[in-house]
């Protein structure tokens, strides 16, 4: 079978990338414009598809009637359209769990960074703010300390949990939300509504779907009366850039920390940038799941799951 990998460049240089076992043909491309006539030039041949970010949309799906397989580098489905799949019979598979250490441990660099300051204080370090005045310590921006605080969990799937338990490790009181707008299924869960008023930090870790869509917006956030840091490691559409910007520079949240955006890489108008310089902000560029362990531990699940679906067609 013919395999094409339309990003190898979303995986860090040194990373190995071998063909699947079962793969006599394998074409890759540091990365595919989004150009509906390119993605299908570079896919007409191929049996299966490989592809991290690229769209792929019925169009797409509808104009390659090799095609068996679309095998995603990720967790996330919803740059392909699944509907298409099903009505022409191509399998679409994810890749779920290889980033267990990576993402939450992400989560508490993004959180510390901005409970602590991190990088305001890096830069008072680094620009000579502090030698200038001369003290001992500087402490212009309070900091402050996870234990004792409330995290609520927005979305308590595998690394749901593994954040869970490395929060409780800190000392944290962890609230798990149900779903909005549904009653809490048993005692380990909390009303949505609930978990937004009672959180300090509120993390999320949820799909984006029609249901999280701008999930964040100026009516959720308006029910956080603790003014939460906010850390999204999930989808950067379930926050809305707008009201979220409006609701720190309004000193209705004391921060945001993400690592995703509703436009990837950020747009240059998006709200969010406006807030570069709050000592409670900090960006990542979308790459939380990527440590070398978790992209290695990924290609392995990867290739396994084609080889096995090379073997039963």
């Amino acid at each position: 079978m013919q395999a094409v990998f339309l990003d190898k460049g979303t995986f860090s240089e040194g990373i190995d990338l071998p063909a699947p076992t079962g793969i006599s043909d394998y074409v890759t491309y540091n990365d595919t414009p989004k150009d509906t006539a390119v993605i299908l030039e570079r896919c007409k041949d191929a049996d299966i598809i490989i592809t991290n970010k690229v769209q792929i949309n019925a169009e797409v799906i509808s104009k390659l009637p090799k095609l068996k397989l679309i095998q995603l580098t990720a967790t996330g489905m919803n740059n392909v359209d699944q509907d298409a799949c099903n009505e022409h019979g191509v399998a679409l598979f994810n890749v779920a769990g290889y980033a267990v250490k990576s993402v939450p441990e992400h989560t508490f660099m993004l959180m510390l960074n901005a409970m602590r300051a991190g990088i305001h204080y890096h830069q008072k370090v680094s620009d000579g703010t502090w030698q200038a005045k001369g003290d001992f310590c500087l402490l212009d921006i309070p900091l402050i300390d996870l234990e004792d605080k409330t995290l609520g969990i927005i979305g308590v799937g595998t690394i749901g949990k593994r954040v869970t338990e490395i929060a409780r490790a800190f000392g944290m009181n962890v609230l798990w939300a149900e779903q909005q707008g549904r009653a809490p299924r048993n005692d380990e869960y909390t009303a949505f509504e609930d978990v937004l008023a009672q959180s300090d930090v509120l993390s999320l870790h949820c799909p984006l779907n029609a249901q999280t869509q701008h999930l964040i917006n100026a009516d959720t956030l308006a029910k956080m009366t603790k003014k939460p840091l906010i850390v999204n490691v999930a989808r950067g559409g379930i926050v809305d850039s707008q009201a979220l910007t409006d609701a720190i520079n309004n000193e209705q949240i004391i921060g945001y920390a993400s690592d995703v955006f509703e436009q990837e890489p950020i747009a240059n108008n998006d709200p969010l940038l406006s807030l570069k310089n709050h000592p409670r902000v900090i960006f990542s560029p979308h790459n939380a799941w990527g440590s070398k362990s978790a992209q290695e531990t990924l290609w392995q699940m990867l290739s396994k799951q084609v080889a096995n679906f090379i073997d039963t067609h």
